[in-house]
């Protein structure tokens, strides 16, 4: 897989932390941590990232609604993660979803399918 420039939108600033370390791991670039819905909006239109994992529960606005607005402008391709998966479903049926906590085969998979999906 190639080098991608990824966005983090997580309010967890510990889980953030860890997933940039993972992704920069993996030979990834992390643009930005962002933790609010008004932040990731910006940063988007900042770095224009290659990819955006988005926790969906943000303490600020939520995750949806932050790759809703930002694919407005770019449609930049995306994959939500959450602890509890139903509610992505709930949402968004057909979007890349991750389940908190993963590891890196889980991780890299669904960066694969993100990048592939046409899910909006």
């Amino acid at each position: 897989m190639r080098s991608l420039r990824i966005l983090v939108v997580e309010d967890d600033t510990i889980v953030g932390l860890l997933l940039a370390e993972l992704l920069e791991e993996m030979g990834h670039d992390v643009c930005a941590i962002e933790g609010t819905q008004t932040d990731a909006v910006a940063a988007a239109a900042r770095c224009v990232p290659d990819l955006m994992i988005v926790d969906i529960g943000l303490s600020e606005g939520n995750g949806v609604s932050a790759v809703e607005t930002i694919r407005r402008s770019e449609p930049i391709p995306y994959l939500y993660m959450s602890g509890d998966l139903s509610k992505i479903r709930a949402l968004k049926p057909d979007a890349v979803a991750l389940h908190k906590p993963f590891h890196e085969p889980d991780l890299a998979g669904a960066i694969q399918c993100a990048l592939t999906s046409t899910a909006s």
